[in-house]
């Protein structure tokens, strides 16, 4: 199974991830991480950290790109990791699909309908953190580290507006699930591991190659 975390910055997604990939590891669930892009283009990662600069390039050069990226991510990075266990990623497609819509000014519905033909990067299921924005920004706030995309109020409250209609454009593209649940306390924290956990448990193991 291929799980993707998604929610805007200090939803909870490396707690959550972190916590995953611990319990999984105790109960012998095979269970890798990997991240949101491949970089295994170059012409496509410099558009990329464009992007994520904030940096608007022509918007149909961006989505060229991050469809490049998802089609090598989902081949060569996603499908081998697959083939030993099941996969966590931190961000996936519909942060991508966010990132578009909100640098660009385009429909994110439309962004997700054009991320989402890559199947071997499509999450089987997708988690949306929906942890209040004003307690995401106050968790930023103690991180040593400078503020980076999407880490101000106005931002956040646009990317929370579009990670909730990315959520709806994707399962109504893929026919996949989305789970939503805030982030906020230990006891979310416990309550979506244990989710998690379930589902991985429920799904089937990867089938030795001969």
């Amino acid at each position: 199974m291929l799980l993707a975390i998604e929610g805007i910055s200090g939803a909870g997604k490396s707690t959550l991830r972190d916590r995953l990939l611990a319990a999984a590891r105790a109960e012998g669930l095979p269970l890798g991480h990997i991240g949101q892009f491949s970089w295994l283009s170059l012409p496509a990662t410099r558009t990329i950290v464009r992007l994520r600069g904030l940096r608007a390039a022509d918007s149909t050069e961006a989505i060229s790109a991050v469809r490049l990226d998802l089609d090598l991510h989902g081949r060569h990075n996603l499908a081998p990791a697959l083939a030993r266990g099941h996969v966590v990623a931190d961000r996936l497609t519909l942060s991508t699909a966010c990132q578009l819509a909100l640098v660009h000014g385009l429909p994110v519905t439309d962004c997700v309908r054009q991320l989402a033909h890559a199947p071997a990067a499509r999450a089987k299921l997708t988690i949306l953190l929906t942890t209040p924005a004003s307690l995401c920004l106050e968790r930023l706030s103690h991180r040593a580290t400078p503020r980076r995309f999407g880490e101000d109020p106005d931002t956040a409250a646009r990317l929370t507006n579009l990670y909730d209609q990315a959520t709806t454009a994707w399962t109504e593209a893929t026919g996949l699930p989305v789970l939503r649940h805030p982030c906020s306390t230990g006891a979310d924290l416990d309550t979506l591991t244990a989710m998690c956990l379930c589902a991985l448990r429920q799904a089937p193991a990867p089938t030795a190659r001969v």
